[in-house]
C-alpha cells in the first residue's frame, strides 16, 4: 500500500556527492524529509525521495555544499504527461476501455449443462422462441422467469438454475431419470394382438387376453394371435358377457425376409491437383469479414480453421479469426473390380445383419448371392429369422343376446 501511494505521488532516484553528504542526510531528517533505499558507493550516495520533497532540497544542498542529480523518475506524475503526448495510444486505450465496458452489458455466450434427454438443438430452439439469444442486453433477461419457463416447457426437468457469469449465461438443469407417467383415458372396448408377418409361432407368453394360436402354428399376416375380449360364463357354460382388455403378450415368430442392394459399376472419386489457396477471415457473432472474397478454383473443397483469442474467450465475446483453405480437385471416373464390388457388398450385408441383431432379431439361416445387371452389381438374399411380433388392433365388440328373457315370454 505504501509503495502504491509513493507511485501515485511520484518519486525520484537521486545521486548525492560533494563536501558533506552525511550532513545533507541529517538536515533532511531534521526537516522531516523522508529518504529511502540509501546505498553508498565510495563517496557517493544513491537514494530515493518523493517529488514534493525534492523541491525542498535547494537550501540544504547550498548549505552542505553537496551536489544532487536525478537518475530516474517514477510514478504517475511522470507517466501521465508522456501518455498525453502519445495521442494515438491514448485514444486507442480509451476506445479499448469503452469497448470492454460496452460489451460487458450484453450476453455473448449461452452454456447448457446437465441435459441428456433434451438435445442442445431443442433447448436452443426453446430459448429462441423465448427471445433469449447471444447479443441481448443483460437487463432484458429475467432469470427467475426463465427458470420457471424451462420447467413448464420441459416436464422432464426437475431442477434448473440460470445465472450470469460475466457475459456468459449458464443454465444448469437436472432431468428426471424415472419414466414420466401420464394419465390415460380408458377406452371402451379392447385391443387384439394380430400378426404382422406370415410365419410359424416359436414362442408365446400371454399376460393379458385370450390366445387363439399355439406354439408351432403357421399363421398369416393379420391373424388374431391374442383376443382382447375375455368371456365370462353363466352356470350353464353359456357366455354371459365379455370383458374387454388390451391384449399383452410376448410372441416370437420364425419367418422369411428379403434383402437387396445395388452398387453401380463405376464411381466418381476426387483426385486432388495439389493446388491450394488460403484466405483469412474475422467474425464477430454472425457477421464475417473476409480479407479476400471469391473462390479461387472451379471445383474444390474447403477446410475451415477457427480460433478464438484467449482474451475474448475469457469474456465470452463471440470474436473469432481463422482461415479457409481451398483445395482444388478433379472428379475422375473409376470402375469397381469384381473383388472391390464383392468386398463393398459384403460390408453392406454385414451392416444389415448387425442392424437386425441390434433390434433383437435372431438370424437362423441365410441365402445370399451376387449378380450383375443394368449397369449395377446386385446382391440379394433370403433370411430366415426369429423376431418378436404383434400389432394392436381394436377388438370387435360382440353383443350377447339375452335368451333367458325370450324363453320366459314364450
Amino acid at each position: 500500500m505504501i509503495k502504491f501511494l509513493k507511485y501515485l505521488k511520484g518519486y525520484v532516484r537521486i545521486k548525492v556527492w560533494g563536501f558533506s553528504p552525511e550532513r545533507f542526510m541529517n538536515l533532511c531528517s531534521n526537516k522531516n524529509i523522508l529518504l529511502w533505499d540509501i546505498v553508498k558507493e565510495g563517496d557517493v550516495y544513491y537514494m530515493s525521495i518523493s517529488l514534493k520533497a525534492f523541491y525542498q532540497l535547494r537550501p540544504i544542498v547550498k548549505k552542505t555544499g553537496t551536489k544532487v542529480v536525478i537518475l530516474k523518475r517514477y510514478g504517475l506524475p511522470f507517466f501521465v504527461p508522456v501518455m498525453l503526448s502519445r495521442k494515438v495510444f491514448v485514444l486507442g486505450l480509451l476506445a479499448c476501455i469503452t469497448f470492454w465496458m460496452w460489451s460487458s452489458l450484453f450476453i455473448w455466450d449461452i452454456e447448457l449443462s446437465g441435459n441428456y434427454q433434451i438435445t442442445d438443438d431443442v433447448f436452443m430452439s426453446f430459448l429462441k422462441e423465448s427471445d433469449i439469444k447471444a447479443g441481448m442486453l443483460k437487463n432484458e433477461l429475467d432469470l427467475v422467469t426463465l427458470e420457471k419457463e424451462i420447467r413448464r416447457y420441459f416436464p422432464e426437468v426437475t431442477w434448473t438454475s440460470a445465472k450470469l457469469d460475466g457475459t456468459k449465461l449458464q443454465i444448469d438443469i437436472k432431468e428426471n431419470d424415472a419414466p414420466i407417467i401420464t394419465a390415460s383415458v380408458e377406452e371402451e372396448g379392447g385391443r387384439d394382438l394380430v400378426a404382422n408377418y406370415d410365419g410359424t409361432i416359436t414362442s408365446m407368453i400371454v399376460r393379458t387376453g385370450v390366445p387363439t394360436v399355439s406354439i408351432g402354428d403357421t399363421v398369416e399376416n393379420g391373424t388374431i394371435l391374442v383376443e382382447g375380449k375375455i368371456p365370462i360364463y353363466n352356470e350353464d357354460a353359456t357366455v354371459r358377457e365379455y370383458q374387454y382388455v388390451a391384449a399383452d403378450a410376448d410372441i416370437y415368430m420364425e419367418h422369411m425376409i428379403s434383402y437387396e442392394d445395388k452398387l453401380p459399376f463405376d464411381y466418381i472419386q476426387k483426385d486432388y491437383t495439389g493446388r491450394t489457396k488460403t484466405r483469412y477471415f474475422i467474425r464477430f457473432g454472425n457477421n464475417e469479414l473476409k480479407i479476400e472474397s471469391g473462390t479461387p478454383f472451379l471445383v474444390y473443397d474447403c477446410i475451415i480453421k477457427e480460433y478464438k483469442p484467449a482474451l475474448f474467450e475469457k469474456l465470452s465475446i463471440p470474436v473469432f479469426w481463422g482461415s479457409y483453405t481451398y483445395r482444388e480437385y478433379m472428379n475422375v471416373e473409376y470402375v469397381y473390380s469384381l473383388e472391390q464390388a464383392r468386398q463393398i457388398l459384403e460390408e453392406k450385408i454385414s451392416e444389415f445383419e448387425t442392424s437386425l441383431e441390434e433390434k433383437g432379431v435372431q438370424i437362423i439361416e441365410k441365402d445370399v448371392k451376387m449378380d450383375s445387371g443394368g449397369g449395377n452389381w446386385i446382391v440379394s438374399g433370403e433370411f430366415s429369422i426369429i423376431e418378436q411380433i404383434g400389432l394392436n388392433k381394436d377388438t370387435v365388440v360382440e353383443e350377447i343376446l339375452d335368451t333367458g328373457e325370450n324363453e320366459a315370454d314364450e
